[in-house]
Parts: structure tokens; C-alpha cells; sequence
């Protein structure tokens, strides 16, 4: 398939200047890095990241973005026939300067390479996500558990080397043991990870049958964990060095553990406060008097005065829950839900209509929301 134009592939007019070249190239590498993109589009992501990547390499080099200028693909691309001879190591050291001023900040710990004492190529450790799922009273008070995760012990049977016990691995011909190639492209040539051996260095001609030459098996571990009081929802407690061990010697990710709240039967978290629904009787409600409300571990009092109508909210200060960052408990909001009497027997209608007369022959003194509303409705059809 027919190359893009690199202008096109980055985004930029042909007149464009190197920042921002460099600024394209940024937000397009972000984009599509490998490290960024998991999953059904991880393919289509590494595609797009080396095309971006090449579109760079060659208009961030004012000779090579010369001849491009002039010739097309064909000015720098040997194989048409165009370009001078590989730029060696100096060539691709600039782009490598620029590629790790880019990501250094942003990828740094997260799974990026490094060249190791023997040459090989190091990685970092994937990092572990781990979700928990606790009560509102454990977010509120604090806990301490254990949980289980995955993790890579070293084979027992090969000893951690990959090879079948007896044998050994033999150093990659394909690298010479330095778990890297150069490739020449046009004016330079590209540094990347050995296809043969994975950037290991070394080949295993008898792998492990234990661990399949991976030298190392996966197993359960138990951590201790503990949960702060006043954690809230989506928080993470980071655990470092219990992610996935690194390639090569390098160091461990880390593991995040993500906090669930599940949702409580009585109380609602907004924040450090809780709110709750109390329902509240119509006799209750009109003639007032103390009524007990739950709080979280313990209980109060609230007294109602009489007439309370429904929807009231009532604050109890200090009865929510102390945040991590917080000096102080937030508080504890009940909202009034006044409920109608329901299966009635027909003593109880009796009762409920002859008090519905005696309300309506005080000229609606009972009802403090009645003439407003009735009023705001005349109003309506003038």
C-alpha cells in the first residue's frame, strides 16, 4: 500500500516549523503509544505510532526533510532508489534524544526500555490493578485485610534460566547477545528490539518444561492491606514493587488498589456527609415529639416540631464521616418522609373524615401551603 504523505500523517502544513512538527508529533505519539492503547485496538494503535513515528524521523532532520520536500518518498527511501548511504548510529541518536524528551516524563516507571549492563534491553514491570469492594462503615472507620493477586515466582526446575535442566541457553547470533538490531532506512538506521531472541540476548534451544522457558511460573500471593479511615470512592492505595516483574533485570510495577463502596440500605455518602430518608408518621409529623434516627455505628435524637411537614431536612453536625483530608466529621442530613396511613379500616375512615371536616371549617389555618398554592393556580388562568 502507497504511503502517506508525512505532512498528512502528522497533521501539518508543508511550511510548518520544527516546534511544530515536534508539537504534532507529540500528540500523535501520546495518542497511539503502545503503553496507551490495550486490547481489540492495540494493532491499528502500534500501526498508526510507527507511521507518526516515521513521518518525524524524517521531517525533524532538515537534510532528510529536504530531499522529501523535493523528491517524495522517493528521495529518501533506498529502496526506490533515492537517499545516500545509512547515517549510522549518530542518525538515529537524534531521534532517540528527541523520542525520550517526549516520553521520558510520561513513561518513565511504566513499562519503557532502558539498555541494560549486558547491552539487553530492560523493561520495566507492568503495574496491577485490583479492585475492593467494601461497606460504608469500613470506608468510614478504616481496615486492615489480606487480599490475593497474582504474581511470577522463579522456576524451581530450570532455576530461573528457561532452559531445560542440563542444557543452557546460548547467546542470539541474530544480535550477538546485545537483545538489539540496526535497521537501515534511507539516510539513517533504527535501533530496535531483536526479532529472534525478544531482546533477551539469548536463545533457548530446550525450553523449560515447567515454565515453558519463560523461567519463571505464576502463583497466588497474600498481601496485607490496609484501608484508611475516610477513604471514598475510586480511591487507589498504591503497593509498590507487587506489579509484574520486569524483563531482563528490570524493576517490578506496582499494584493500585481501587476502592468500591457498595451501596448502602439506610445511608447516602455525599462527600464527608451522609444523608438518610426517615419516615415519619402523619400524627408524628402534626402533633411533633422526639423520634430516634440511626447514624453510622450509633444512634440520636431529633426532636420534630409539631406541624413538620414532609421533606423537612434536619442536621445533625458531626455525624458523617471524617475524610482523609479533612480535619473535621462532616455531617449527617435526615431527610422527613411523612407517610400516609394505608389499609384503613373503616373506623379509622370514620375518623379521617370527620377530621377532615373540622379542617375544613377552620377556613384552612391547617394547611399553610393551601391558600398559597391555591392562589398561584388562579393566577395561572387569569
Amino acid at each position: 500500500m502507497a504511503k502517506r504523505d508525512y505532512y498528512e500523517v502528522l497533521g501539518v502544513a508543508k511550511n510548518a516549523t520544527d516546534e511544530d512538527i515536534k508539537k504534532a508529533y507529540r500528540k500523535l505519539a501520546m495518542k497511539h503509544h503502545p503503553d496507551r492503547n490495550q486490547g481489540e485496538g492495540a494493532k491499528k494503535a502500534e500501526e498508526s505510532f510507527k507511521e507518526v513515528k516515521e513521518a518525524y524521523e524524517m521531517l525533524s532532520d532538515s537534510q532528510k526533510r529536504a530531499a522529501y520536500d523535493q523528491y517524495g518518498h522517493a528521495g529518501v527511501d533506498p529502496s526506490m532508489g533515492g537517499g545516500r548511504g545509512g547515517a549510522g548510529p549518530e542518525g538515529f541518536g537524534g531521534f532517540a534524544e528527541a523520542f525520550g524528551d517526549i516520553f521520558g516524563d510520561i513513561f518513565s516507571g511504566g513499562g519503557g526500555g532502558r539498555r541494560g549492563g549486558g547491552g539487553q534491553q530492560v523493561y520495566r514491570g507492568n503495574d496491577l490493578n485490583f479492585a475492593m469492594e467494601i461497606s460504608l462503615e469500613e470506608a468510614a472507620h478504616g481496615k486492615e485485610t489480606q487480599i490475593r493477586i497474582p504474581t511470577w515466582d522463579t522456576c524451581d526446575t530450570c532455576k530461573g534460566s528457561g532452559a531445560k535442566p542440563g542444557t543452557s541457553p546460548k547467546t542470539c547470533s541474530t544480535c550477538s547477545g546485545s537483545g538489539t538490531v540496526h535497521m537501515r532506512q534511507g539516510f539513517f538506521s533504527i535501533q530496535q528490539t531483536c526479532p529472534h531472541c525478544k531482546g533477551s540476548g539469548k536463545i533457548i534451544p530446550e525450553p523449560c518444561a515447567a515454565c515453558n522457558g519463560a523461567g519463571r511460573i505464576k502463583r497466588q500471593k497474600t498481601l496485607e492491606v490496609k484501608i484508611p479511615a475516610g477513604i471514598n470512592e475510586g480511591m487507589r492505595i498504591r503497593s509498590a514493587g507487587n506489579g509484574e516483574p520486569g524483563t531482563n533485570g528490570g524493576p517490578t510495577g506496582d499494584l493500585y488498589i481501587e476502592i468500591r463502596i457498595k451501596a448502602h440500605d439506610i445511608f447516602e455518602r455525599d462527600g464527608d456527609d451522609l444523608h438518610c430518608t426517615v419516615p415519619v408518621g402523619m400524627t408524628t409529623a402534626a402533633l411533633g415529639g422526639a423520634i430516634e434516627v440511626p447514624t453510622l455505628g450509633s444512634k440520636a435524637e431529633i426532636e420534630l416540631p409539631e406541624g413538620t411537614q414532609h421533606g423537612k431536612t434536619f442536621r445533625l453536625r458531626g455525624k458523617g464521616i471524617k475524610g482523609l483530608r479533612s480535619a473535621y466529621p462532616g455531617d449527617l442530613y435526615c431527610h422527613i418522609n411523612v407517610e400516609t396511613p394505608v389499609k384503613l379500616t373503616e373506623y379509622q375512615r370514620k375518623l379521617m373524615r370527620e377530621l377532615e371536616e373540622s379542617f375544613k371549617g377552620a377556613g384552612g389555618r391547617h394547611s399553610p401551603n393551601a391558600k398559597s398554592w391555591t392562589d398561584r393556580v388562579r393566577d395561572l388562568f387569569r
